[in-house]
């Protein structure tokens, strides 16, 4: 298997995200291709499906919002949970946040992160280990962008919000209204209609909405 950082240069190109053109990340153009590569080449290693390959729905929505309130993340230390190819994690950076610290459990999110962080000019540190089971990162505040398209995913990720939130820290979900976001308990604070690829949603423009954690 190739080392990640060489599989993802080989198998995508730096292109504008969609709904923020300002920004540019390794994307995957033959999104079927990369997906079945993934899945004959690095399921056998225990490699998860390349989620970092796209700008999701979710975070593009999550972004776009945080331009709009750079007070959010500015000056601010900042975790992006499950951040895929780091995109939230970018913009917060991008806004003057005074850490970000992005953490996914996928080495080869890890490796695209720093392959958009170096390509975007910002500075990003990766957290690699799975922290759903234990206490939130010394953060102000956790931006985390379309978690909830797995039940029982969507379930861990609730509960670490939560005990985020409980303990005083700031909480914003991006979420293109997916089946297993609750609602319950999250205030919305803005609606976007976020173009995207219908390789991988069901529709070219799809509207995304951004949630605080009450």
């Amino acid at each position: 298997m190739n080392e990640p950082s060489a599989f993802i240069r080989a198998h995508t190109t730096p292109l504008p995200v969609p709904s923020l053109p300002d920004l540019s990340l390794y994307q995957a153009a033959e999104v079927t291709a990369l997906w079945q590569m993934t899945e004959a080449e690095l399921a056998q290693n225990g490699v998860p499906p390349p989620f970092w390959a796209f700008p999701w729905a979710g975070g593009q929505a999550l972004g776009l919002w945080l331009q709009e309130n750079p007070h959010v993340v500015h000056d601010k230390r900042v975790l992006d949970l499950a951040c895929g190819s780091g995109l939230v994690g970018i913009v917060a950076a991008k806004l003057g946040a005074a850490q970000v610290i992005a953490n996914d459990i996928d080495p080869f999110a890890g490796a695209a992160l720093a392959l958009n962080a170096a390509l975007n000019d910002v500075d990003i540190i990766y957290d690699g280990v799975d922290r759903l089971s234990g206490e939130p990162t010394a953060v102000d505040v956790i931006l985390a962008g379309d978690i909830c398209y797995e039940e029982s995913m969507t379930a861990a990720m609730l509960t670490f919000l939560r005990k985020g939130r409980s303990q005083g820290i700031a909480v914003y979900v991006g979420d293109p209204h997916r089946n297993y976001f609750p609602g319950e308990g999250f205030a919305r604070l803005a609606t976007f209609d976020i173009h995207t690829d219908t390789q991988i949603e069901d529709r070219a423009v799809k509207p995304a909405s951004v949630w605080s954690l009450i």
